[in-house]
């Protein structure tokens, strides 16, 4: 993908965490300290558990490297922005999502890079061309997560009443831009899509399905309220699969990294409804 391409897809993703951070306060920060226990075992499924599972299912389906690659960029990603609407569209913890989604989001800004190397390491190691930018992709990160998070706090901070008015209008854009870049996606890579489609449908699903019974039932395990559960749920199955992308072509500069994301991105869509649906039976049944 040439430079101006990258650098259209980087811009694309600043408007999206700009309108993410245009519903987060400062508050959503503290509840960190409020609510330890769920925000605690909501970060070690997304930053810990989640790439650990990205890399055994790439060992368990012995996919091509360069998809085995993008499921662990994949997996090393934040939450996306998506998630907090899944969460409440499934009568979820919105608050506990929110915080997760915005706690999550700065500190993969050094997980990332980490994640991305020892995918590199497992999966590219005989491919000498091929090598992890630590400090590209920490520039990167700053520059598309927390420089414009900063800004849409600010803006929710200072001018309420505008950070109102544009945040649906971002939020279309976030999912508009996701689609466009990968139809984008498919119509480079061509012939070889195919190939690629193949072994990354079901390693995507299986990562999308098994993080979210891991979120879920782990919550449990630890007594969070089912509400609480289902939303680590979502947040641990629902990546910034943007985000993922821009760091496959825009950093490392190879768009068959990036084809794991862009699957992922459409399968998590239709198995949301999975906990929406649940979630909603429950909360009927609790209001009855």
């Amino acid at each position: 993908m040439d430079s101006t391409a990258a650098t259209i897809l980087a811009v694309s993703l600043m408007i999206i965490m700009l309108g993410m951070g245009l519903s987060l306060t400062v508050e959503d920060f503290k509840r960190v300290l409020k609510f330890p226990k769920a925000i605690a075992l909501g970060l070690i499924n997304q930053i810990i558990l989640l790439p650990l599972i990205g890399f055994a299912l790439a060992g368990f389906f012995k996919v091509e490297p360069h998809i085995a690659v993008g499921i662990i960029i994949l997996a090393a990603c934040p939450g996306g922005p998506t998630s907090n609407l899944l969460t409440h569209l499934a009568k979820g913890d919105v608050a506990l999502s929110v915080s997760l989604t915005a706690v999550n989001s700065l500190i993969t800004i050094i997980s990332i890079p980490l994640f991305v190397n020892l995918g590199l390491n497992a999966f590219m190691a005989e491919d000498t061309s091929i090598a992890a930018p630590t400090g590209s992709i920490v520039q990167t990160l700053l520059m598309v997560i927390a420089i414009p998070l900063g800004i849409g706090m600010t803006i929710n901070k200072l001018k309420p009443t505008i950070a109102s008015k544009i945040d649906k209008p971002v939020r279309v854009f976030s999912a508009t831009i996701l689609f466009v870049i990968i139809i984008a996606l498919v119509l480079r890579l061509g012939e070889q899509l195919v190939g690629f489609l193949t072994s990354a449908l079901l390693i995507a699903l299986a990562l999308n399905v098994t993080t979210m019974l891991v979120g879920f039932f782990s919550s449990r395990l630890a007594k969070l309220s089912f509400r609480e559960s289902l939303t680590i749920s979502i947040e641990s199955g629902n990546q910034n699969g943007t985000l993922a992308i821009t760091v496959a072509v825009a950093v490392l500069q190879n768009e068959a990294f990036a084809i794991a994301a862009a699957v992922y991105s459409l399968i998590m869509y239709g198995t949301a409804l999975i906990p929406i649906g649940i979630g909603n039976k429950q909360a009927t049944k609790a209001a009855l």
